[in-house]
Formats: C-alpha cells, sequence, structure tokens
C-alpha cells in the first residue's frame, strides 16, 4: 500500500507542470481571451493560470521573472516596463508596417489592412524572431524559454478580433512549450484524389488524424468509373485511413457524374438557359430529370459503392447552377428537355421564354419556385437512391451537403436550394445535414456560426444532425492579413463553428496550411469548464474530448480506472468529469476511438468495455491486439471484424453502426 501511494504521488508532483489556463492583466481584456480560446486554452482566474497577458504599460516586477523560471508563460503586448525588464525595449526610432514575414510560413503574404508606425525594438539576443517587417526585418514577434516557463513578446495588438496584424501567435506560444491540453477529433475534412496522386497513403492518414480529422470523403467522380491505377489507389487510401481511425466517404457531386460519362453520353447533358451543354467550371452535369441517364447513373454509383470499403456517401450540392441565377442565362440551369417539359405541362407555357420576351417577375417567380421544388425531389430520390444501398452495406452512413441558405437568402432562387423542403426529410430519413458556407460571406468573422445554427434551429428537432462546412480557400473579397484562412483566423473560425454545430467539415484538406495542423484538433475542442489542483482536473465539455496526460501515468475518471487512454492523452465522453493521476495500468487499452464515447471501464487487468454511438461505422484502436472481442455480449467473428494492426501498440478494429457495447480481452 505504502508503494502505491508512492508511485501516485510520484505522478501527482508532475502533474502541475500541464497547462493551458490564461489570464489577461489589467481591465482591457481586448481580443486576447478570443485568441487563446479559438487554439484550446482556458480562461481562468489569475491566481490559477498558466499563461498570463500584460498589456501595454505593465509595470516591473521581480516575481515575474521568478513566476515565468516556475513554468509560467508571459505573453507581453507593446512597450512596457516588465517588457524592457525582460529586454524587449523600445527605441526612439520607428518603422511604418504593412508587410510582414513569419517564420511559420516565409512565402505567405502576410499584409495589414493599413500601415502601423510602431518603435523598432531591441531584443534579447537568445531571443527567436517568429515575425518580422518584411523591408526593415524590425522584429514584430519574438519570445525564449525562461526557465521552465516562456516569454513571448509582441510590437502591437493582435487587432479587435484577434487575427488582423498576427496570424501565427499560437504557433509561436506552441514553439515555446504551451501547447493546448485539450483537442477533438471528430472534424470532417473533403479530399480530392487529383491533389495527391503521388502522396503516400499511410503518410497522408497518420498526418490527417493527428490534426484531429476522424472522417475523409473523397471526390468519388474519380473513381466512378473502373481504373486499376487508381482503383488501387484508393483502395490502399481507405486501408491506411481505417488503420489510422479515419472513415472515408464518397463524396458524390451530382449532377457531375464522371469526365467518362459526360464523353459517352451527350444525348444526357444538362443544358444552360442558351441551350448549350453546361459544362461549368469543372463540373460537366447531367440531366438528372432524364430516366434512362439517371438509372445509368444508379447502376454505376451502386457499383463503384460495391467496388470500395465505404464507409458512407456524402450527396453533396444537389441542386442547379449558378450564384448570378437567371441575371446570367450562360450558366443557368436547369433547362433541359424534361425540364421544360413538365413544366409547360403544368403552366401552359416554355420556361426559356423567361429569356425570350417573357421577363416579367411572376413568370420567373414561378418558374424559380417549380426549380426549388425540383431540387427537393432529386434530394429525396437520391436519399433512396443511397439509403437502397444499406442492403449490401448495412453500416454505410449518409450526408447531405447543402449550401447555406438562411444566412444567404438569395441562395434559394440562385441556385434552388431550399433548407425548409429538405430538413423535415430527417423525420424519415436517418442523414446528417452538412450546411456549406457559402462564398459570399466568405469574408465574414467567426460569430456568423452561431447566428447561421440559430437560423436552422426552428426548422428541425434533430439539430444533432446538423453541421456546418468551413471552405478553407482563397476568398474573392478583399481581406486582411492573408487570402486564405490561417492562424488565429482559422482557429477562431473551427473553434465558433465547433461551438454552435455538433460536427465542423472542412474543405479541403490540402488547402490546410502547414502551420495550422498542429493546433486545428485544439481548436474543435469545446471546453465550458476546466479546473485545476495539485490534485484533479475538472472539465466539462458537450462533446468527446481528449484531454493531454503525462506519459507513464495512469488516470482515474471520476474515482474509477480508465481504460481510454493513449500515451499522451485521455479521451472522455460529453459531459462532466473529474479526473486524477493514478499509476499506469498494465492491461490493454483503447488508444483512439472514432465514435461518441458513452461510457468505459476496466472489468479486470486484462479486460475492459465501452459503449459508443455511430451513425455509421465506428473504428477503435488499441494499444495491442486483443485476444477476444465482443459486441453486445457477443464474441465477434475475425472474418467479420477483422483486426489491422500498424504495429505492435496499435491495432484497429472496424465496429458496426449504431449502439453497441464492447468488450476487449488482452
Amino acid at each position: 500500500m505504502h508503494l502505491r501511494n508512492s508511485v501516485i504521488l510520484a505522478v501527482a508532483l508532475a502533474f502541475p507542470a500541464f497547462g493551458g489556463t490564461f489570464a489577461v492583466l489589467g481591465p482591457q481584456a481586448g481580443s486576447w481571451p478570443s485568441i487563446l480560446s479559438a487554439a484550446g486554452h482556458f480562461a481562468a482566474p489569475a491566481a490559477s493560470a498558466d499563461i498570463f497577458v500584460a498589456p501595454p504599460g505593465t509595470p516591473a516586477s521581480a516575481d515575474w521573472k521568478t513566476k515565468v523560471e516556475k513554468g509560467a508563460a508571459l505573453i507581453l503586448e507593446g512597450s512596457s516596463p516588465l517588457a524592457a525588464s525582460f529586454g524587449y525595449r523600445a527605441r526612439t526610432d520607428t518603422v511604418s508596417v504593412v508587410h510582414l514575414v513569419d517564420v511559420h510560413n516565409p512565402s505567405l503574404p502576410i499584409i495589414w489592412g493599413k500601415p502601423v508606425e510602431l518603435p523598432r525594438y531591441d531584443v534579447p539576443a537568445d531571443a527567436q524572431v517568429f515575425a518580422k517587417d518584411r523591408w526593415t526585418s524590425a522584429p514584430l514577434i519574438a519570445g525564449a524559454r525562461v526557465g521552465s516557463g516562456a516569454v513571448l513578446w509582441v510590437a502591437a495588438p493582435p487587432g479587435p478580433n484577434g487575427y488582423e496584424r498576427f496570424p501565427y501567435l499560437m504557433q509561436a506560444l506552441a514553439d515555446l512549450g504551451r501547447e493546448p491540453d485539450a483537442r477533438s477529433s471528430d472534424l470532417w475534412a473533403f479530399f480530392d484524389y487529383s491533389y495527391r496522386t503521388r502522396a503516400d497513403p499511410d503518410y497522408l492518414a497518420a498526418r490527417w488524424r493527428k490534426a484531429g480529422i476522424g472522417a475523409l470523403h473523397a471526390a468519388s467522380w474519380h473513381f466512378y468509373d473502373s481504373d486499376k491505377d487508381r482503383d488501387e489507389y484508393l483502395k490502399r487510401l481507405i486501408e491506411a485511413c481505417h488503420r489510422h481511425g479515419i472513415l472515408v466517404y464518397a463524396w458524390v457531386e451530382l449532377p457531375h457524374v464522371s469526365e467518362k460519362f459526360w464523353n459517352d453520353h451527350p444525348q444526357w447533358r444538362e443544358k444552360t438557359a442558351l441551350l448549350q451543354d453546361a459544362q461549368l467550371d469543372w463540373r460537366k452535369l447531367m440531366n438528372l430529370q432524364n430516366p434512362d441517364c439517371v438509372a445509368a447513373i444508379r447502376a454505376g454509383l451502386e457499383q463503384m459503392i460495391r467496388r470500395f470499403d465505404w464507409d458512407g456517401v456524402n450527396l453533396a450540392e444537389l441542386y442547379f447552377e449558378s450564384l448570378e441565377g437567371a441575371s446570367n442565362p450562360a450558366r443557368f440551369t436547369p433547362m433541359n428537355d424534361n425540364v421544360r417539359a413538365e413544366f409547360r405541362a403544368q403552366s401552359g407555357w416554355d420556361p426559356i421564354e423567361i429569356w425570350h420576351g417573357r421577363s416579367d417577375a411572376a413568370s420567373l417567380r414561378r418558374f424559380l419556385d417549380f426549380r426549388a421544388g425540383l431540387a427537393q425531389r432529386m434530394q429525396v430520390d437520391w436519399l433512396n437512391t443511397v439509403e437502397s444501398f444499406r442492403g449490401f452495406r448495412p453500416s454505410l452512413d449518409i450526408v447531405l451537403t447543402h449550401v447555406d441558405d438562411r444566412f444567404d437568402t438569395g441562395m434559394k432562387d440562385s441556385i434552388g436550394a431550399d433548407a425548409a423542403r429538405v430538413l423535415p426529410l430527417l423525420d424519415t430519413h436517418a442523414f446528417s445535414f452538412l450546411i456549406e458556407d457559402p462564398a459570399t460571406v466568405w469574408n465574414l468573422g467567426a460569430q456568423r456560426y452561431p447566428e447561421i445554427a440559430k437560423r436552422y434551429q426552428p426548422l428541425t428537432t434533430h439539430t444533432e444532425d446538423l453541421a456546418i462546412d468551413i471552405n478553407i480557400v482563397d476568398r474573392y473579397q478583399d481581406v486582411y492579413p492573408t487570402k486564405q484562412q490561417t492562424g488565429t483566423e482559422l482557429f477562431e473560425l473551427v473553434h465558433m463553428a465547433s461551438t454552435a454545430f455538433p460536427r465542423v467539415a472542412l474543405y479541403f484538406e490540402n488547402s490546410i496550411l502547414k502551420p495550422d495542423l498542429g493546433l486545428l484538433a485544439s481548436a474543435s475542442a469545446v471546453v465550458t469548464r476546466y479546473e485545476k489542483d495539485k490534485r484533479k482536473i475538472t472539465v466539462e465539455s458537450p462533446h468527446d474530448l481528449e484531454l493531454k496526460w503525462p506519459a507513464g501515468a495512469g488516470a482515474l475518471v471520476d474515482g474509477k480506472p480508465w481504460p481510454m487512454q493513449s500515451a499522451t492523452a485521455i479521451r472522455l465522453p460529453a459531459g462532466s468529469h473529474e479526473i486524477e493521476p493514478a499509476a499506469r495500468r498494465d492491461g490493454i487499452a483503447v488508444i483512439d476511438l472514432n465514435a461518441k464515447l458513452r461510457s468505459a471501464s476496466v472489468e479486470s487487468g486484462k479486460r475492459i468495455g465501452f459503449e459508443y454511438s455511430s451513425g455509421g461505422r465506428a473504428i477503435v484502436r488499441f494499444d495491442r491486439k486483443p485476444s477476444r472481442i465482443e459486441v453486445d455480449g457477443t464474441p465477434a467473428a475475425e472474418d467479420a471484424m477483422p483486426i489491422d494492426c500498424a504495429g505492435p501498440a496499435d491495432c484497429a478494429v472496424l465496429l458496426p453502426r449504431g449502439a453497441h457495447r464492447v468488450t476487449a480481452v488482452q
């Protein structure tokens, strides 16, 4: 007994070294709480914080040096006696700053909306300069480790939203040893094979999972038509993703089917209002109102789903073109013969007349309403089609991606998208409704996501099935400091979206810049309460959470031994929990679970159990190969539930869709 207490005491001594709590000194916090919270740090009283932000003018104190040397992180903004005491001193000469270079992405143009006149600063000789003025090399962000702690200095306020000037502040803080404590691994990401033809699938899968990606939505039009080399690549990609705990969905972009389908069937091509073939941007649109065309697509889609070990299907953007609406007939669809005949039978006139003498508002309104109903009918038909695939693939999950038309209300008339017609389908169909962030609002801030969520909540009682898609791309609007969302701006978008929706998707995985990958999972973590003392951590979250944990230490969760633990973190279900250090267990453990964790327990040294739920298949990874797995009390046959081990300490198992209890024996 004395030995066990000694082990726990030794673990507890290391326990307080972990920490991502912050406090902003002084009455004006500015945008610092948004910056730090978005990167996965938690607000706390100054008496218990680990990270401190000192505003300009903060007086010097010898106590700060001691505090930092003992492990605190101190962020210094601008000029102050406290900054000078650490060697960050303003000179009398100034520089006009508008364009800076950051070591985390030196080739990325970082340009401020307006020039700012700043003092030139001297920084300590041992400090690393993270960002500097493009033209004068004047330091703008610098920092150094001091004892067990760190000091990070920034030359100017970061801006009212936190990202207007210094995108990579949180990366610099992480470089100095202050990484966040919490993370989530439930993000979705879109994947286009054409950008990754030479990349090793195992390398990609490991990278994605580390960044918090739980499901990959792979562009299926590359694989609709069988091709030996492409098929082999996708099979290896899916296997690698499963091995690393990532699910893979077929991302379907009807009415675009494939390049070959377009070339082989010119008679089924969609038409624009100019009666030209609807080849718009990269998409080549087919006529989904032609019964023969639809039958051929269904047969081909079923063959593709059978050919690969998909976990789900994402029916994306099942409506029409274009964002310019009827004002641009060269892009306006659908004007195929089937649609024109159906509308003519209802109304007595051909919709093509809208561009040939029948331009009154009432006529256009009648066709636009017909068009929105047609889009909803397509969505029902294709949902039914994909649901029928569950006959041979019972665990298939389904997603319907639909552009937002509540925040940007012009989308209904522009492309026929009407969420109010689609969301009632959640009463009778099992799918996730993924809301796509429209291009027209990409320049707006992260606060748009709670507002978007608020507008969808009255339309359905199934809010747990709503999700949001963030487009990480170059924006056509004038935006600063970067054309694409990166660093603090990206983290704020992901964090606010995660607080507003149960699921967040990113378009697309290859557009996420390398400096952002390390903090992306922490940005998606949602923590509503975090308290820490020398004995325990109390944490509360509406979603599953991974909490950083000392290597070599075990954990008690709510007073009981806990089997959901990797080498660096413990996995917690949604809710409020108390976590205490304990001696490390020797028995089998779950190092990763791609599903909602409901509960977990250690049944004996060599036997553990957990309950989960999942809309599609789930993936569990163990720290060793289990000798036996039971699902709901029934032993799992190895051929039905094979174990794929990436190494002796990482073995993955695919689990069935739904809610189940799993028991694993070492």
